[in-house]
Protein backbone atom coordinates (compact mmCIF):
# COMPACT_ATOMS: atom_id res chain seq x y z
CA UNK A 1 0.00 0.00 0.00
CA UNK A 2 1.50 3.24 -1.38
CA UNK A 3 1.90 5.86 2.08
CA UNK A 4 4.27 8.39 0.56
CA UNK A 5 2.68 11.37 -1.12
CA UNK A 6 4.21 10.39 -4.69
CA UNK A 7 2.84 6.88 -4.06
CA UNK A 8 -0.34 8.40 -2.93
CA UNK A 9 -0.64 10.40 -5.95
CA UNK A 10 0.41 7.76 -8.60
CA UNK A 11 -2.60 5.49 -7.04
CA UNK A 12 -5.83 5.86 -9.20
CA UNK A 13 -7.80 2.86 -9.23
CA UNK A 14 -10.70 4.28 -10.48
CA UNK A 15 -11.55 4.84 -14.13
CA UNK A 16 -13.80 7.67 -15.42
CA UNK A 17 -15.57 7.95 -18.43
CA UNK A 18 -16.33 10.54 -20.91
CA UNK A 19 -20.31 11.95 -20.91
CA UNK A 20 -19.89 14.96 -23.15
CA UNK A 21 -18.01 16.66 -25.80
CA UNK A 22 -18.44 20.22 -26.33
CA UNK A 23 -16.46 22.65 -29.03
CA UNK A 24 -16.72 26.25 -29.41
CA UNK A 25 -16.79 27.08 -32.67
CA UNK A 26 -15.92 31.14 -32.26
CA UNK A 27 -14.95 33.22 -29.29
CA UNK A 28 -18.22 33.83 -27.39
CA UNK A 29 -20.09 31.39 -29.51
CA UNK A 30 -22.91 28.65 -27.85
CA UNK A 31 -20.98 25.26 -27.63
CA UNK A 32 -21.74 22.72 -29.93
CA UNK A 33 -22.43 19.36 -28.52
CA UNK A 34 -20.70 16.56 -30.88
CA UNK A 35 -20.14 13.11 -30.46
CA UNK A 36 -16.99 12.84 -31.64
CA UNK A 37 -14.36 14.94 -32.10
CA UNK A 38 -10.40 14.61 -33.38
CA UNK A 39 -7.74 16.50 -31.03
CA UNK A 40 -4.20 17.80 -32.26
CA UNK A 41 -1.07 18.23 -30.63
CA UNK A 42 -1.40 22.36 -32.33
CA UNK A 43 -4.81 23.34 -31.51
CA UNK A 44 -6.50 21.11 -29.39
CA UNK A 45 -9.72 19.69 -30.40
CA UNK A 46 -10.78 20.63 -33.71
CA UNK A 47 -13.86 22.56 -34.71
CA UNK A 48 -12.84 24.17 -30.92
CA UNK A 49 -12.29 27.84 -30.83
CA UNK A 50 -8.62 28.05 -29.44
CA UNK A 51 -6.56 31.08 -28.48
CA UNK A 52 -3.51 30.27 -27.13
CA UNK A 53 -0.34 28.20 -28.15
CA UNK A 54 0.29 24.41 -29.44
CA UNK A 55 1.19 22.88 -26.14
CA UNK A 56 -0.24 25.65 -24.21
CA UNK A 57 -1.27 24.81 -20.83
CA UNK A 58 -5.30 25.37 -21.53
CA UNK A 59 -6.10 23.36 -24.91
CA UNK A 60 -8.58 21.49 -23.07
CA UNK A 61 -10.93 22.08 -20.83
CA UNK A 62 -12.75 19.40 -18.47
CA UNK A 63 -15.33 19.04 -16.05
CA UNK A 64 -16.17 16.68 -13.73
CA UNK A 65 -19.96 15.42 -14.18
CA UNK A 66 -20.56 14.90 -10.41
CA UNK A 67 -19.92 19.05 -10.07
CA UNK A 68 -23.11 19.47 -12.42
CA UNK A 69 -25.37 18.35 -9.49
CA UNK A 70 -23.59 20.21 -6.82
CA UNK A 71 -23.41 23.46 -8.73
CA UNK A 72 -27.23 22.58 -9.41
CA UNK A 73 -27.74 22.23 -6.10
CA UNK A 74 -25.95 25.53 -5.14
CA UNK A 75 -27.89 27.41 -7.86
CA UNK A 76 -31.19 25.98 -7.49
CA UNK A 77 -31.84 25.02 -10.73
CA UNK A 78 -30.44 22.49 -13.47
CA UNK A 79 -27.00 23.03 -15.17
CA UNK A 80 -26.45 22.07 -18.75
CA UNK A 81 -22.67 21.26 -19.89
CA UNK A 82 -23.08 23.66 -22.44
CA UNK A 83 -23.42 26.68 -19.85
CA UNK A 84 -19.88 25.87 -18.44
CA UNK A 85 -17.76 25.95 -21.70
CA UNK A 86 -15.69 23.30 -20.96
CA UNK A 87 -14.89 21.02 -23.83
CA UNK A 88 -15.30 17.50 -21.90
CA UNK A 89 -17.51 16.27 -19.19
CA UNK A 90 -16.07 13.22 -17.50
CA UNK A 91 -17.35 11.00 -14.82
CA UNK A 92 -16.60 8.82 -12.38
CA UNK A 93 -12.93 10.23 -11.75
CA UNK A 94 -11.60 12.62 -9.17
CA UNK A 95 -10.41 15.47 -12.05
CA UNK A 96 -8.37 17.47 -9.43
CA UNK A 97 -6.53 13.94 -9.00
CA UNK A 98 -5.11 14.33 -12.77
CA UNK A 99 -3.61 17.84 -12.26
CA UNK A 100 0.05 17.83 -13.12
CA UNK A 101 0.00 13.64 -14.34
CA UNK A 102 -1.24 12.62 -17.64
CA UNK A 103 -4.24 10.39 -18.20
CA UNK A 104 -5.91 8.97 -21.09
CA UNK A 105 -9.13 10.07 -22.41
CA UNK A 106 -9.77 7.18 -25.06
CA UNK A 107 -6.62 7.13 -26.88
CA UNK A 108 -6.05 10.77 -26.60
CA UNK A 109 -3.16 11.31 -23.96
CA UNK A 110 -3.44 14.98 -21.94
CA UNK A 111 -1.39 16.17 -18.94
CA UNK A 112 -3.53 17.84 -16.49
CA UNK A 113 -2.02 21.70 -16.28
CA UNK A 114 -4.37 23.79 -13.44
CA UNK A 115 -7.30 24.62 -12.62
CA UNK A 116 -10.40 25.72 -15.07
CA UNK A 117 -11.10 28.80 -13.12
CA UNK A 118 -14.58 30.43 -13.79
CA UNK A 119 -15.01 33.79 -15.42
CA UNK A 120 -17.18 36.48 -14.69
CA UNK A 121 -19.25 34.73 -18.40
CA UNK A 122 -20.46 32.12 -15.70
CA UNK A 123 -22.68 35.06 -13.96
CA UNK A 124 -24.89 35.65 -16.87
CA UNK A 125 -24.35 31.75 -18.16
CA UNK A 126 -26.00 30.63 -14.70
CA UNK A 127 -27.13 32.93 -13.16
CA UNK A 128 -26.86 35.41 -10.24
CA UNK A 129 -24.17 33.65 -8.14
CA UNK A 130 -22.90 31.56 -11.01
CA UNK A 131 -19.25 32.44 -10.90
CA UNK A 132 -19.51 31.79 -7.04
CA UNK A 133 -21.09 28.48 -7.31
CA UNK A 134 -17.91 27.18 -9.52
CA UNK A 135 -15.79 28.46 -7.93
CA UNK A 136 -13.81 24.97 -7.47
CA UNK A 137 -15.87 23.18 -8.97
CA UNK A 138 -14.56 24.68 -12.44
CA UNK A 139 -12.30 21.61 -13.69
CA UNK A 140 -9.13 21.43 -14.71
CA UNK A 141 -7.50 22.10 -18.10
CA UNK A 142 -5.26 20.50 -19.87
CA UNK A 143 -2.35 20.31 -22.48
CA UNK A 144 -2.64 17.59 -25.61
CA UNK A 145 0.37 15.33 -25.40
CA UNK A 146 -0.95 12.97 -27.98
CA UNK A 147 -3.69 13.12 -30.66
CA UNK A 148 -6.29 11.25 -31.59
CA UNK A 149 -9.82 10.53 -31.70
CA UNK A 150 -12.43 10.99 -28.67
CA UNK A 151 -15.58 9.47 -28.36
CA UNK A 152 -18.13 9.42 -26.10
CA UNK A 153 -18.36 7.09 -23.72
CA UNK A 154 -14.46 6.87 -23.30
CA UNK A 155 -12.44 5.60 -20.68
CA UNK A 156 -10.66 8.10 -18.65
CA UNK A 157 -7.20 6.91 -16.50
CA UNK A 158 -4.51 7.79 -15.05
CA UNK A 159 -1.24 7.12 -16.63
CA UNK A 160 0.94 5.75 -13.76
CA UNK A 161 4.32 6.99 -13.26
CA UNK A 162 4.48 8.54 -16.19
CA UNK A 163 5.75 12.47 -14.95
Amino acid sequence: MATSLSGLTNTLPQRGHLQWIGLRPARHAPMVAVERAEVTLETGLIGDHFSGRPGGRRQVTLIQAEHLDVLAQLLGHPVEPAQLRRNLVVAGINLLALRNQRFRVGNVELEGTLPCAPCSRMEAALGPGGFNAMRGHGGLCARVLQGGTLTVGDPVSLIVNAL
